[in-house]
Formats: C-alpha cells, structure tokens, sequence
C-alpha cells in the first residue's frame, strides 16, 4: 500500500546550496514514487528576513510504494542516513482537493478513528509567476492564522525555486482544522482563509494546486530538540 513521508532536517550548507538545483533523492529510487526537496520557511515571517528562507533546513514529501521501500531508502542511501538524523512522520491518505504532477492519489483511503484524532495537512501549488505579489498579500494573513492557531501542533511553509510552495501542519483534531478552513474558529479574524479561497477562485494564484489531507501512522526522531509531536493511538513514540 502506498505510503507518504514527510521529513525535517537541517543539512550542511554546501549540501544545501547543492540541493536548490538538484533533487538529493534520486528520481529512480527504487519503491519512489514522486519526492519534493524544499526550503524551510517560517510561517508569517516578513518576506525579506533571515527565518523566510530557512537555508540549512530541508523539508522533504515523498510517496513510496510502501513502507518497506521508505526503510530500504534511509538505511541504504547517504541522504537516507542524513534524513535519519532528522525528524519524520510517516502518512496514510485520506483525501485531495485538486491536483498536482507527480504524486499519485491512492485508490484506498484512510479513515481517523474519531474526530479528536490528530490530523496532517500538506498543501503543494505551482505558482504563476506574476501572481506571486497578489499571494503573498493574500497569503501571509493565512501563514499568520495556521502559526498562531490554538489547535496546531507543528506547521510552517517550505519553497523550491523557481515556484514551488508548500505548507505542512499537524493538528490536534480534524475539527480544529476544518474549522480554521471554514473560518470559524474562536481566533481574531478567523476568516482570513476562507477569504483567501474566495480570492484564489476569483482569480488563481497558481497553475497547479493541491490540499492533502493525512492520517498519522508513525513518528520518528527529533526537529529542534523535540519529539512526540503527534500522539498516535495514545501512544508514546521514542
């Protein structure tokens, strides 16, 4: 069954630089389906500062064909072995709206054991390029309300030059989100998404776009001295 990863990680400098023009997962990997290599960002951050573009820190989504084929990776591969000294959540799918190349929907969905459960959120958009002013304005208000919202437990944005934009989020309940999509959560100005949906029909930012929604299944490893941030079937994870 195919499986979803996502990956945090900081790498050397040199590593990095290397990595804005050229994937470090083959594209031939065995087991591999699609994989995307970003930047860090921090969510809300002003756009010209030091904590926009987060250069040593590597976001990596990948689809594997299964999860053995995600294992044979990290103990085989160098960049497997650096991913290993990160932090990773591995995924199963539940929904999408929209869609993007590469990546293949699964024809099997997951479903949460209730509506407290956590839940993970991945959003990939190809932008247009002389859209970007017109996002940006929309969008920093929505990076702001994912940051600060009560029922987030990890979130922030990643970029991969020239257009590619993605957010991951985890949050404490399926409700908490899709309240915050819909705008209705007890947050000041909770509709900043919703309206930035509307804008986004009025007139598209990108020419690709997708929202993935994932069920936790494991956790492994540390990003910025934590861990555990997902409570999996009420289980501790280390």
């Amino acid at each position: 069954m195919s499986i979803f990863s996502y990956h945090l990680v900081k790498i050397p400098f040199l590593l990095a630089v290397k990595g804005l023009f050229s994937d470090p997962i083959n594209k031939k990997t065995k087991g591999l389906i699609y994989s995307e290599c970003m930047t860090a960002m921090t969510l809300g951050s002003p756009i010209i500062s030091s904590s926009r573009f987060l250069i040593r820190q590597v976001a990596i989504f990948a689809q594997w064909e299964n999860e053995e084929a995600l294992d044979n990776y990290l103990k085989n591969e160098k960049f497997g072995e650096i991913l290993n000294k990160g932090w990773c959540v591995r995924l199963a799918f539940m929904r999408q709206w929209g869609r993007i190349s590469g990546f293949k929907t699964p024809e099997f969905k997951a479903e949460l054991e209730s509506p407290l459960s956590p839940v993970v959120a991945v959003t990939i958009a190809r932008m247009k390029p002389f859209a970007v002013p017109r996002f940006l304005r929309w969008g920093r208000p929505v990076e702001k309300l994912v940051r600060d919202h009560p029922g987030t437990i990890l979130s922030l944005a990643s970029i991969r030059l020239p257009n590619t934009v993605s957010t991951f989020s985890i949050w404490k309940t399926e409700k908490e989100m899709t309240d915050m999509v819909h705008g209705h959560s007890a947050v000041p100005k909770p509709k900043r998404h919703s309206n930035a949906m509307k804008e986004r029909e009025r007139k598209d930012f990108h020419f690709e776009f997708t929202t993935l929604r994932f069920k936790p299944i494991s956790e492994f490893g540390t990003w910025k001295g934590q861990k555990n941030f997902i409570p999996i079937n009420g289980k501790d994870n280390s």
